[in-house]
């Protein structure tokens, strides 16, 4: 039973979605690596529901840090992070605890745990568990800030309500990237987030929810980083975004849609620029062999509708093995695209990080050594 994701930098996480805390232990940070809180609490705060397009359920969120950092900089120790949980409603579960809501973990994890897992909220399997996930990948986000590399994402579409992609010219590009990682519902076209607000509303008031795609960007990454094979960029990448449990897709580049073209459509073509090794398409999403070519890397990420809704819904009863019928209560999101683009952002920063501690060690991010007093 494993809740770590890693090679050369791990991060463990563990909780429930209504026990006391939750938190994360990274293992294998770098010492010297400065820690800004203001930045976490900053990412923290685009993972907060806000109006009617989200949860009522807010947590304060503020992040402990146990261990591993002194005076705001990594020791190289195990650093501890710990969110404590306070505004929980455990009894709104206790009339389905054996009731398996739709498109839950409720029976599977009964199922592998044998009935001792805690059912309130979904336990372990919520999606408060990417809190401390957005935590860590502030600091991860902030080490590849100090090697210029860059991670941004937008909300593609909310159900058929779509964005502008990502731009192929580096310099909109990186303005498109400050754009929407200023912005708490982040779309690079200002004139499709109405739409997209109404879309959500429309759904809460219909007792449903939405999904929805987002598209990441991250640029300035060295060519040659990954592995040809079981550590390709697009395998790690790829496990630490379905460890978001909202994500039921990935694909990188143009994706799925290069299956319909001919390679002379698909192919892209290697030119030089200023000195500087480009392609002149980037289909592949800046990634070739399972190893980035220096080209931003591009990933569309799918979003399902929030499995909880209020509408009525046949279930089974998993003690009494019985059909059943299900009306959920309690406090739920109806879309959590607009609030999984930080966690998308996140998970990416941490994968990316380890990537690049198996190509370089620790000496890539590592501070010069503290003066001696």
């Amino acid at each position: 039973m494993k809740n770590t994701f890693g090679n050369n930098i791990t991060v463990t996480i563990f909780g429930e979605s209504h026990g006391p805390a939750i938190g994360a232990v990274i293992d294998g940070m770098p010492p010297g690596i400065k820690i800004d809180s203001g930045f976490i609490k900053k990412q923290l705060d685009k993972r907060k529901p806000k109006g009617k397009i989200s949860t009522a359920r807010v947590e304060s969120d503020r992040v402990q840090i146990i261990s591993g950092v002194f005076e705001d900089y990594s020791c190289g120790t195990p650093i501890c992070l710990l969110i404590q949980n306070q505004n929980q409603h455990s009894k709104d579960y206790n009339k389905t605890k054996a009731l398996a809501r739709p498109s839950h973990a409720d029976y599977s994890g009964d199922c592998k745990y044998l009935g001792f897992q805690d059912y309130r909220g979904g336990g372990h399997f919520s999606g408060r568990l990417t809190t401390p996930l957005v935590a860590v990948g502030a600091i991860c986000l902030d080490m590849l800030a100090s090697k210029g590399i860059y991670v941004a994402s937008h909300l593609k579409s909310i159900k058929d309500i779509e964005d502008v992609s990502f731009s192929s010219d580096e310099e909109l590009l990186k303005q498109q990237m400050d754009k929407v990682n200023d912005e708490y519902f982040a779309t690079i076209d200002d004139a499709v987030k109405e739409p997209m607000n109404r879309v959500i509303e429309d759904a809460f008031h219909s007792l449903d929810s939405v999904g929805g795609t987002i598209e990441t960007a991250i640029i300035n990454m060295p060519a040659g980083v990954g592995e040809p094979y079981f550590d390709s960029v697009e395998s790690i990448l790829s496990h630490a975004l379905y460890s978001v449990g909202a994500v039921k897709g990935v694909q990188f580049g143009t994706g799925f849609p290069i299956s319909r073209m001919y390679g002379s459509e698909a192919n892209d073509s290697f030119r030089m620029k200023d000195g500087k090794v480009i392609t002149s398409t980037n289909h592949n999403g800046g990634i070739n062999g399972g190893i980035t070519n220096g080209m931003p890397i591009i990933i569309t990420t799918a979003i399902k509708p929030t499995p909880s809704i209020y509408q009525k819904q046949d279930t089974i009863n998993f003690r009494e093995r019985s059909d059943e019928e299900i009306c959920i209560e309690g406090r739920h999101d109806p879309c959590i695209a607009h609030r999984a683009r930080v966690v998308i952002d996140s998970v990416v920063a941490i994968g990316l990080v380890d990537l690049l501690l198996t190509r370089y060690g620790q000496l890539y991010f590592q501070s010069e050594p503290k003066e001696n007093f």
